[in-house]
């Protein structure tokens, strides 16, 4: 069984893509481990080609994405995510990943899962004995 993650054992995946592309993210996300995230809508300003009609500015809407996970699926979730949405593709996204300290509610939630899961093995264990024991 893999070990339980500390507050501080996590990374903060920041995905920014194109309006529309973030249930790319996060299935890509997904596949390689991720749990959920959080989407913030935005406007880009960094791009050279914005368009312009009549003399007003048009900005893309763009969508960023930010993922919490711990840091032995870090590489393959920025993976998947780039191989999905990177700039080669539509969806024009950027990923990166920062340190995430002090990580609260989710090494949590990982623990309470883990102890739901020896709950039901033992569960499971009794039963067979029971089964076994019966057809003695």
């Amino acid at each position: 069984m893999d070990k339980i993650p500390t507050k501080n054992d996590f990374e903060l995946i920041i995905a920014i893509v194109n309006d529309s592309y973030t249930d790319l993210v996060m299935d890509a996300a997904k596949s390689a481990g991720a749990r959920g995230g959080t989407i913030l809508n935005a406007k880009g300003t960094g791009n050279k080609d914005i368009e312009n009609y009549f003399g007003v500015v048009i900005t893309p809407e763009k969508q960023i994405v930010l993922i919490i996970v711990p840091k032995n699926i870090k590489d393959a979730v920025l993976s998947a995510i780039y191989k999905n949405v990177g700039l080669n593709t539509k969806g024009q996204g950027i990923v990166f990943s920062l340190p995430a300290s002090d990580v609260l509610g989710v090494a949590e939630e990982a623990k309470e899962e883990e102890k739901e899961e020896k709950e039901n093995n033992s569960e499971d264990l009794s039963s067979l004995a029971e089964s076994e024991a019966a057809k003695e």
